[in-house]
């Protein structure tokens, strides 16, 4: 059934664009989390392990809200590691056992998507008329914002 929400279905094309970028961000900033809460090691191990499980199961929540959105407005999810890795913004870091780089990566990550998404809440508000996924986007912007936060204090 065709999706009926009084925005062109060339903007909501354009919105869908949008969150499966997201979407791509959120799934490698999420695995490169479970990477860190995995492989940790040293004197902060029990600590960092569980700080880091925080940000992974607040990030899977993440992933699972932008996907079901992109399908409320009327398109399909991404679901593959290759279109991931393709569309994803967040670098690659593959190693991240010892403490300081770990954090220091996720922090990367999330600054990264934070930095996307203030650009994009305008676009999708202003330009493609889509308020309501404006509001999603700026929820989950102030999600990242919080554990960037929380990875920044490690850091201090």
């Amino acid at each position: 059934m065709k999706t009926n929400i009084e925005i062109s279905d060339k903007n909501r094309q354009s919105v869908a664009d949008i969150l499966n970028t997201l979407l791509a961000d959120e799934y490698v900033l999420y695995t490169q989390t479970r990477n860190a809460h995995w492989n940790i090691s040293g004197f902060n191990f029990c600590a960092m392990h569980k700080f880091f499980e925080s940000q992974y199961e607040a990030l899977d929540e993440i992933v699972d809200n932008v996907a079901e959105r992109v399908r409320a407005i009327g398109h399909y999810s991404l679901g593959s590691l290759a279109d991931f890795s393709e569309l994803t913004r967040v670098a690659e870091v593959k190693e991240l056992s010892k403490e300081k780089i770990a954090v220091q990566a996720l922090l990367a990550g999330h600054e990264t998507i934070i930095k996307a998404l203030r650009k994009e809440i305008s676009a999708v508000g202003d330009k493609y008329l889509d308020l309501g996924t404006a509001d999603f986007i700026t929820g989950i912007m102030e999600q990242h914002e919080k554990m960037a936060w929380m990875l920044r204090a490690h850091l201090a």
